[in-house]
């Protein structure tokens, strides 16, 4: 009975050998370029953008086996892309590290891979900054109420003025707090309605040209406006509030 159980362990340990020469004999044979091409097509869950669609016969460009997408593979093309980090509005890309969240894939040929996602990168930084667990409850913005419908409590923990301080319009004039009026979906506000025309406070919210502060205008503009002791804080004396061209007493003017 003994004799019986010690060689049935030498079969069995001999067998268990057997199976593992051929399993690791299988991982140098060198399969076909046409069958791996066939394979990788077969799990591919939709075409490659334009950008990428050179690696369409090579998952492994982008994916790492039991993985997945691999960041440090799309930085290893991108991270030499200097216009992209040295503007204000996409530098954030030197920290973030984690490209899958907006640039999504496998949509196909002519799918934008440039799609800004605000919920996600509120996510990837609520991630990166440590000791705040309850981020997504406590907005940086103190004049953002709960629950305002322009954008969701997730978004409000964003600083909008981060990447978007080179484009504001308001020169300032309103703070930073972007998000007390605008939604990530469009800047446009259909809810606005500019204050009477009859205001004469539009230097609250309005900034003179720099050409209003040159000789510019001692001898064009006074002098178009027909206005020759107005002020320069004083835009009401005049501009109407239909545009900053339409000049009173004259209409629309094409000064270029």
């Amino acid at each position: 009975m003994v004799q019986m159980t010690k060689r049935n362990k030498v079969v069995n340990f001999a067998l268990l050998a057997s199976v593992l020469v051929f399993i690791t004999s299988l991982a140098y044979i060198r399969v076909p370029e046409k069958t791996s091409i066939l394979a990788q097509s077969q799990v591919m869950p939709g075409e490659l953008s334009a950008a990428h669609a050179l690696f369409k016969s090579d998952c492994s460009a982008c994916h790492t086996a039991a993985k997945g997408i691999d960041e440090a593979k799309c930085v290893s093309c991108h991270a030499d892309n200097k216009d992209l980090l040295a503007r204000q509005p996409t530098a954030f890309h030197a920290t973030i590290g984690n490209c899958a969240s907006c640039h999504v894939e496998h949509q196909g040929e002519e799918a934008n891979l440039r799609v800004m996602d605000h919920e996600a990168l509120a996510r990837i930084g609520a991630k990166l900054i440590s000791g705040r667990k309850n981020i997504v409850n406590q907005p940086k913005n103190p004049l953002l109420p709960m629950g305002h419908p322009l954008v969701s409590p997730l978004v409000a923990t964003l600083d909008c003025a981060t990447c978007h301080s080179t484009k504001d319009r308001h020169a300032t004039l309103f703070g930073q707090n972007c998000a007390t009026c605008h939604a990530t979906t469009e800047w446009t506000i259909p809810e606005f309605q500019h204050p009477s025309m009859r205001s004469i406070e539009c230097a609250q919210c309005h900034q003179a040209p720099p050409s209003h502060f040159m000789e510019h205008f001692e001898m064009v503009s006074k002098k178009v406006a027909k206005q020759e002791n107005a002020v320069v804080t004083q835009c009401y004396s005049c501009h109407q509030t239909t545009s900053w061209n339409d000049i009173k007493g004259l209409g629309l003017y094409d000064h270029h």
